[in-house]
Parts: structure tokens; sequence; C-alpha cells
């Protein structure tokens, strides 16, 4: 009875426009209160959620992102996904995928993706002549590679949650963010011959080259991040802080963008940043300590394998409990409270915890591109200057490829495991 309550406040406050954050914290309170359980559970529980080595990664990936911006870099990682196909139909838009991609090496969220991506191609590609909802679809949907090909800021979470390996983790999102990434590149570009949407003249190698060269610091972070921490060269946590330094070095020595007076700027933004993915995890622990004193892990599992115990179909019905979760509530939110809750279930079917875990956020972050909550869809129809209505019918071809990206991922578990295992 407490636990429908609980959940009952939760999304009475989501439903009144609450954050994520204030719903998680405000129904929270309201279970101690009735239960009469000490307040001072509240700070225990929000720091245990935050007192984590790995989560220091987080504050740096986001500095490196918010220094790349400025220095240029997301710039010149665009200008060579164009050299590179450009000359194709809708090559505008091939980069557009290209170039998140390539992002994601190194910034590891879909916002960061959406917003400094989007803010340059999205007007770009207007000017050439492809429709703004599509534009703006395109720059959406392709976001949601950052958070699979590592390093990954969900993977981060989900490792502090479980206890896996980050390094591992970031392994299993590879060769399905590649394929998230190309079956995105073969929807773009069938649109865009269907619709006829320009090309760009086929630059010569030398001004390929060119690019190349100017992009290549640039390109030399994502190469650093990886093999860095593939390579057993430094951890998750020491690699984000190599890419503030790196980014920094670039900005102000090589790019030269990069200006003193500019850092304390992103300096603030990163912390406010830093600071609302914090509480969120906080609080977050709170309620998903409160659902694990309740039995709903058990409750949930005992459900679901009532209804089947086949591991197609309990696969399907996590599937469809993460894509509806993802509808509505926040990434990390909906990973520290439902991780803990189907994680049980998915091992009693002989379901690898990584390969759990990589299906686990891909469902969430197809959810930052589905109404109501989808904040990648208001960044881009904000960008675009389209109605949010305009962007999710525009959306739909792509919603599909990701759902079908999802499905293979789901039930091919090497996908997800081959790297691991090599690893181990």
């Amino acid at each position: 009875m407490m636990a429908l309550l609980l959940f009952l406040s939760f999304v009475v406050l989501l439903l009144l426009g609450f954050p994520v954050a204030f719903s998680l914290g405000v129904s929270s309170l309201f279970y101690l209160l009735v239960k009469g359980i000490p307040l001072s559970i509240i700070p225990q529980k929000m720091y245990s959620g935050i007192d984590s080595f790995v989560l220091l990664c987080i504050p740096a990936f986001i500095v490196a992102g918010n220094l790349m911006n400025t220095a240029g870099i997301t710039r010149r990682i665009i200008n060579f996904s164009n050299a590179i196909v450009g000359h194709i139909r809708g090559g505008l838009a091939l980069a557009n995928v290209a170039a998140s991609m390539i992002f994601a090496g190194i910034s590891g969220t879909a916002l960061a993706d959406t917003a400094s991506i989007g803010a340059i191609l999205i007007p770009a590609m207007k000017e050439e002549g492809y429709d703004a909802d599509f534009s703006a679809a395109v720059t959406a949907s392709s976001s949601t590679v950052g958070p699979i090909i590592p390093p990954s800021v969900p993977m981060i979470i989900v490792g502090t949650l479980t206890g896996l390996s980050v390094t591992r983790l970031f392994l299993a999102g590879a060769i399905p963010g590649v394929i998230l990434g190309f079956s995105l590149m073969a929807i773009t570009y069938y649109l865009s011959v269907k619709r006829n949407y320009p090309k760009e003249e086929r630059l010569s190698l030398r001004a390929v080259f060119r690019t190349f060269l100017d992009a290549s610091w640039a390109l030399g972070m994502v190469v650093l991040i990886l093999v860095g921490i593939l390579g057993g060269i430094f951890t998750p946590t020491e690699a984000s802080v190599v890419a503030v330094v790196y980014a920094l070095l670039v900005g102000t020595l090589v790019y030269r963008e990069l200006k003193p007076g500019d850092i304390p700027r992103i300096v603030v933004e990163s912390v406010r940043m830093t600071t609302s993915v914090m509480v969120l995890v906080g609080l977050a622990r709170l309620f998903a300590w409160i659902i694990t004193t309740e039995r709903i892990p058990q409750l949930v599992a005992q459900g679901i394998l009532s209804i089947s115990t086949n591991p197609f179909v309990v696969i399907l019905l996590i599937n469809a409990i993460l894509l509806f979760v993802g509808c509505f509530m926040e990434t990390v939110a909906a990973l520290v409270i439902f991780v803990p809750v189907l994680l049980p279930v998915a091992m009693k079917i002989g379901m690898d915890p990584i390969h759990f875990a990589v299906m686990v956020v891909l469902n969430l972050i197809i959810g930052l591109t589905t109404p109501p909550v989808g904040v990648c869809l208001f960044v881009a129809a904000n960008i675009a200057r389209i109605s949010l209505g305009d962007l999710v019918r525009a959306n739909v071809p792509f919603f599909l490829v990701l759902l079908a990206v999802l499905f293979l991922v789901s039930y091919c578990p090497p996908l997800s495991l081959a790297l691991p295992g090599l690893l181990r």
C-alpha cells in the first residue's frame, strides 16, 4: 500500500510539472513522514548515492565537452565529417550523424551532442534546403549514439549501481553504438534520396586531407580517451581528467580559440550541470532505497516471471517497461530506480549483467527522443524553431530504426559481450 502511495505521489508531481529530482525528493519525504522514519536518512542515502570515485567522471566529462564547444573542436569534427560524406545525397545530414558518432567518443551524453552539434548543423541544413523538421529529427535521433559509444555517462551510473567494471561496460557499448550510428545513416540516406535533398561537390583528396589535419587534434582526443581506457593505461575517471587537460591545451595553444576569459563561464556552466545531475542521482538513490525496503524488486520479478519464464518473452516485457519509463523519466533517475529492480529478473533467465546494462541504457536513451519528456526533442525543436508536434512526426522513421537496433541488441548478446569477453 505504501509503495503504491509512493509511486502515485511521484507521478502526480511529475504531471504537475515538478522537475524529476524534486518529484523524487518530495514523494520520498512523504513516504518517510507517513512511516515515521527519521528524516536524517535523507542526507545519509543521498550522500551514499554520490559517494563514488567513478562518478567523478561526470563533472570532468561535462567540463571537457564545454571546453570542446568553446575551443572550436566540435566545429572541426563537423567539418571533417562533412568532407568525408558531404558529396553523397543528403551529405550534410549524414555528416550530422557521423559527427555525433565522433563526438560520442568524447562527451558521453546525448543532450550535449544535440545542443552542440545541433547549434551548428541545424541552421546550416535549413540554409542548404533541408526541411527544418527533418534537420531537427536527424540531430535528436543521432544524439542517442553518444551514451552508447564509450565513454558513456549512463554506463558510469550503471557501473556504480551494480559494481560491474565500467571499462567492460564501455566496451560492451562499442559495437551496438556503431551499429546504431550506421543504421541512422542508412535511414537518413534513404529519406534524403526520396526527398531529393541537396549534396555538395566532392572535395579533392588534398582538401579532405586538409580538413583531417585541421581536425586531427580533435580526433586525437577521441583516440586518447578510448585507447587509454581500453588499453588499461588509465581508469575512466582518470581519462575524464585527461580529456579536460587535453581540451584545455588544444583550445589555448593549438586552435587558440579558447580565451582565459572563457574559463570562468565554462566552470560555472559545468558546475550547474554537474550539480543538477548529482542532486538527481542522490535523490534517486533515496527513492531506490525505499523501493528496496518495500521489496518492489522481488514483487516485480515475481510478477514478470508469473507471466512467463521464457527468456524471449521476459526480455520483451523488460523492454516494454523501460520504453514506457523512458517516455516520462529522466535517464539517470530511471537507471538508479529500475536497474536494481529489473537486474534480478534478467539474471533469473540467465541474462548476462553486461548485456542487460547495454539493453537498459539503449532503452532509456531512446526515451530522450520520445514525448512527453524527450529533452533532446525539446532542444532540437528550439534550435530549429519548429513545434514539438512537427518534430515528433518527422522523427517516426528514426524512432523505428532505434527500436530495430534495440531488439537486435536485446536478442543478440554477442554484440554486447564480444569485446568485454576479449578484455576478460
